[in-house]
């Protein structure tokens, strides 16, 4: 088995500044009791104004006044552990969240679907700079590891026990995960490396440390398993994000919306899912919520699909009060089947799949602007047609011809004829509901080339009758 560690440092910090629509603006994330507030973690634009991790608040308002102060919240990075676990889970099934700002991949079986490794870690690092974080990656032949080398090695990639060894051989022991009180009295002994520590033997080693010792380092050499909780994905999206400020136009909810829809479509793609109906709920500070309905004919899962179908739809929508926070639901997430695509296509990137042209006209105009048709079983041209769902539906068409342009009123044929092409054909039909006819359909080509469907009521003379255009 290999294991890939995803080391993500400054993702509580990260999670704020994804948020935001100037992430380049100082700012720093707070932690500690109110009496003493401490900076956590400051982004490259504080750390410019001579701000640092470790610094007290009232010491970094004296070097600078001029940056943003962010409250440290556990939930919210228990909330991103749980959003970027969903994102792995399309590369491996067994995605751990066993220690805090990491995840632990088992990437062996997935090297055949994925490519070789080098190709396979490009991928992960090109999505995790896409999603907003920064990152360590390290591939070791067990979990633990794994985690201990992304302490200070970024791009490792030990693909067998012996290469895992040797890596670990030059580890500090300050590095491994030892007990603080192992690690001080070790180096009190003279022993820096993990190298040295193994060459000991392992019953002195016994004597002078306690059992937990020992068993981290079997661990850390893959003498002993660990048994790692695997992570599951839920069957349900609910983001909560909040604004800076109080929004009141639609063009303000656009980053907020591309953010949480782009999540959405991580998550989904993590799960191996679609979604066909999500709910956007905006948050008032003195009314009650704003909730915005996008439902989809098809299950979807495109980032871009999902933005401009939840943008049409919050266009539409009058926003009585200020927005203080944008939530995204999603509770229906049934599989997803790619659309099938041409191989040989002319040209695909001015193309749209009539799916999504669909949604997004639907989204555009409303859901009763673009409706579909349906036969009916009624021989009268007029009467065999009319409106109803954009769902596929099974229909009967005639063995004849029939124009795909039918007119709204027939009109008396102005144009020459060259010739009758096909006819007559007879309808007779009506007489139940009062508005019988009596036709005679003749197929017609006229002198510009066009071809018609026209009609003589039977018995009656004079020009005739156009009833519609074929193409």
């Amino acid at each position: 088995m290999l294991w890939a560690c995803i080391l993500l440092p400054q993702l509580a910090l990260e999670g704020v500044l994804r948020h935001r629509t100037d992430p380049q603006a100082p700012l720093v994330l707070l932690s500690g009791p109110p009496q003493r507030r401490i900076l956590q973690a400051v982004n490259p634009a504080a750390r410019a104004l001579g701000l640092r991790r470790g610094q007290a608040l009232t010491t970094a308002q004296a070097l600078a006044g001029d940056f943003a102060c962010v409250d440290e919240d556990s939930a919210a990075v228990e909330q991103l552990q749980q959003f970027l676990a969903a994102w792995a889970y399309r590369f491996s099934s067994n995605v751990s969240l066993h220690y805090p700002r990491v995840l632990l991949l088992e990437v062996g079986s997935s090297l055949s679907l994925f490519g070789p490794w080098p190709q396979f870690e490009a991928r992960l690092r090109q999505e995790l700079t896409a999603l907003g974080f920064s990152h360590r990656i390290v591939l070791a032949s067990n979990p633990i590891a794994a985690r201990m080398l992304a302490n200070v090695h970024d791009g490792l990639a030990a693909t067998d026990a012996e290469q895992t060894r040797q890596a670990l051989g030059q580890m500090p022991l300050e590095r491994i995960g030892l007990p603080p009180e192992a690690a001080t009295a070790l180096a009190r002994m003279g022993l820096r490396s993990v190298r040295e520590v193994l060459a000991l033997p392992r019953d002195s080693l016994a004597r002078r440390f306690s059992a937990s010792v020992q068993l981290h380092l079997d661990r850390l050499l893959g003498l002993r398993a660990v048994a790692l909780a695997c992570y599951t994905p839920p069957d349900r999206f609910d983001v909560r994000l909040e604004l800076n400020f109080d929004v009141e136009s639609h063009q303000a909810l656009l980053f907020p919306l591309r953010r949480l829809t782009a999540d959405l479509s991580a998550f989904l793609a993590g799960r191996d899912g679609g979604v066909q109906r999500f709910t956007l709920h905006l948050e008032h500070a003195q009314a009650q919520d704003t909730c915005v309905v996008v439902g989809l004919l098809a299950v979807e899962r495109e980032a871009a699909m999902l933005f401009e179908l939840a943008r049409g739809r919050l266009e539409q929508v009058r926003i009585p009060e200020p927005v203080r926070t944008v939530r995204l639901v999603a509770d229906e997430l049934p599989a997803f089947v790619p659309l099938r695509g041409e191989l040989f296509a002319a040209r695909p990137q001015q193309t749209q799949p009539w799916e999504q042209l669909r949604e997004r006209l639907r989204a555009r105009l409303g859901d009763e602007a673009v409706r579909g048709l349906q036969a009916r079983a009624d021989h009268r041209p007029e009467c065999a047609w009319q409106a109803g769902t954009l769902s596929p539906v099974a229909i009967a068409l005639p063995g004849v011809p029939r124009p795909g342009w039918l007119l709204a009123e027939p009109c008396a044929l102005e144009t020459p004829v060259l010739r009758v092409l096909a006819g007559p054909e007879r309808i007779e039909s009506g007489w139940w509901d009062g508005a019988d006819v009596r036709r005679d359909y003749y197929l017609i080509e006229t002198v510009q080339g066009q071809r018609g469907w026209a009609y003589r009521a039977v018995g009656e003379g004079g020009p005739l009758i156009l009833q519609g255009w074929f193409a």
